[in-house]
């Protein structure tokens, strides 16, 4: 006995409602494992998640702050003056058991002559003196570096010194850190959450700077 057209006529909504409860499933599964997928692509090759394990960028981090750092800087974006950057160890700067990734701000690109101090305590590139609002001093002295220098940086090479600068093992015991050990620029603080705040490169002190001659 073949069946009525009443039954056939309500069968055919329930077929089509199964269909499209399956394709709103797939749709979904295909959407979930895109965003895994470009969240796993972000986190591996463009952001990245690094804590500051020591007082030499105070008072601009602080011992504990977790930052996400921009992996696309240097490679696909420039690096500029006043930059905080994350850097592998270019060699003996860390101890044994102390990792190997260092974050100190950008002094001097390639091609600058850096040197301190001036009357007024101010470092200088390319002859321009630089004022750093973010500078952690002792109380008996205004001069930015506790010892005087005068560097031109080489090519493919960066100046790099902590913001707590009587307190920073950095290029001025170091020298110079190699372009292609930068691993990124650090932007933001993400925790504490207290502590949530872009990192600033200070414009208004750096911009100033010219290029060398």
């Amino acid at each position: 006995m073949s069946p009525s057209p009443d039954a056939h006529d309500a069968a055919t909504p329930s077929r089509t409602a199964g269909r499209q409860g399956w394709k709103f499933l797939r749709d979904l599964a295909i959407i979930v494992v895109a965003a895994l997928l470009a969240s796993f692509l972000v986190k591996t090759f463009v952001v990245r998640s690094f804590y500051i394990p020591s007082q030499s960028m105070e008072h601009t981090l602080l011992v504990g702050d977790h930052l996400l750092v921009n992996e696309l800087v240097p490679g696909v974006a420039p690096l500029r003056r006043g930059d905080v950057v994350v850097f592998d160890d270019p060699g003996g700067w860390l101890g044994p058991g102390q990792g190997n990734d260092l974050i100190k701000r950008v002094i001097g690109l390639p091609g600058d002559t850096v040197a301190c101090c001036d009357a007024q305590g101010r470092l200088s590139v390319n002859g321009h003196a630089v004022d750093e609002p973010y500078v952690q001093l002792p109380a008996d002295t205004d001069a930015v570096s506790g010892t005087s220098f005068r560097v031109t940086v080489p090519a493919g090479r960066l100046w790099v010194m902590g913001d707590n600068r009587y307190d920073s093992a950095d290029s001025r015991v170091h020298g110079y850190v190699r372009m292609r050990d930068v691993v990124g620029r650090a932007f933001v603080i993400t925790w504490p959450v207290d502590r949530w705040a872009v990192i600033s490169r200070h414009a208004a002190s750096w911009d100033a700077v010219p290029d060398p001659r």
